[in-house]
């Protein structure tokens, strides 16, 4: 555009266009801060009568009179539901006995349970994970079926939170989701699902037993934790095979397991694969060999104290050796002239490291 060509009329319809969409969009934002600042506003207000009406029912009951004379209104604004059901959700998380049905009886009272089940539809995943979340919190088991339908939804936001329905529900049957599940179970995820379990069936045995055999290894790590949990004494054999798996974890974790289940046997089935093993599995197995106190390990002790490339076995293995007793060994070892600097720092290491522990008790 050649500007020379201009007259000063279309000059001043430019300027003016520019500065009618600067206020434009000067308006624009000050009206969206404007809808902001009250939408906060009227949130805060929200909570407040909401906080309100739960405790007052958690005190009196639920036939106690709404003192806000809007609550009936707000109640068809569905922010206003949500937010009336995402309050439910936490306060049920702090009470029990008769609190705790108080406060499901008011997801009852006011049909709340339409607006967690309008989010399975959504597409989402935040939305529909917190949905699952508020049928499985206010005990609606009604709503099984549809949740079920989510153990093996892409997002693990939502196969968690259906995995954690199943369980609180049905129990052990719940997790009849392991038999083919895909995905990776994460440690938090791991630690719900064990809490939600209070009894094991008595003829678990023979499924427990096919999870240990499963391809996805985060199911057989829930699995060995799940054995310990429950003292499984049927399921020895079966943990045991798993010290020869190819994972890392699941090796240290078979370890943990073993010495959950142990009987007359363990150490020698922990001992008789020790020099194949990684210094990691070695230095669990190690671990739980000194718990034992058994004094037909002394020599074994004797062996990783002396010989073992691996600084962490050298000092589990003076510990070891100190709690059965044989303290003065170690302190020849230091006062002998003859014996390796670093011998001697691994040995004086383990015996503050005693120290430091005793002084705690």
């Amino acid at each position: 555009m050649d500007f020379s060509y201009v007259s000063i009329h279309e000059l001043f319809l430019i300027l003016l266009a520019v500065l009618l969409m600067v206020i434009l969009m000067i308006f624009s934002v000050l009206l969206y801060g404007f809808y902001q600042y009250k939408s906060l506003s009227m949130e805060e207000i929200w909570s407040e009568v909401i906080d309100e009406k739960i405790s007052e029912t958690i005190v009196n009951g639920r036939n106690n009179k709404i003192t806000n004379p809007n609550f009936k209104k707000w109640l068809k604004n569905s922010n206003f539901r949500n937010l009336f059901l995402e309050k439910l959700v936490s306060t049920e998380n702090k009470f029990s006995g008769g609190a705790h049905q108080e406060i499901k009886q008011l997801f009852a009272d006011y049909n709340l349970k339409q607006d967690a089940l309008k989010k399975l539809k959504k597409k989402k995943s935040h939305l529909i994970a917190g949905g699952i979340q508020e049928l499985t919190s206010m005990d609606y088991s009604a709503a099984l079926a549809q949740i079920s339908k989510f153990l093996h939804h892409p997002s693990p936001q939502v196969y968690h939170e259906a995995q954690y329905a199943m369980v609180v529900f049905n129990g052990f049957e719940g997790l009849n989701f392991l038999n083919d599940f895909p995905y990776i179970i994460s440690d938090w995820q791991k630690l719900r699902l064990l809490r939600s379990i209070n009894q094991m069936p008595e003829d678990c045995t023979e499924i427990v037993n096919n999870w240990l055999h499963s391809s996805n290894s985060s199911v057989i790590i829930f699995t060995l934790k799940l054995v310990r949990k429950f003292q499984m004494l049927s399921s020895y054999q079966e943990v045991k095979k798993l010290l020869l798996h190819n994972s890392t974890e699941i090796r240290i974790q078979t370890v943990r397991s073993m010495q959950a289940l142990e009987n007359a046997s363990t150490i020698a089935d922990l001992t008789e694969n020790y020099e194949e093993q990684l210094p990691e599995v070695q230095l669990e197995i190690l671990k739980v060999m000194k718990f034992s106190n058994d004094l037909h390990c002394l020599d074994f002790f004797k062996e990783q104290l002396l010989h073992h490339t691996s600084s962490a076995i050298r000092i589990t293995a003076a510990k070891a050796l100190i709690n059965l007793g044989f303290q003065e060994y170690l302190l020849e070892i230091i006062e002998d002239e003859s014996s390796p600097e670093q011998l001697k720092k691994i040995i004086k290491h383990a015996i503050q490291e005693i120290r430091w522990q005793n002084s705690l008790f």
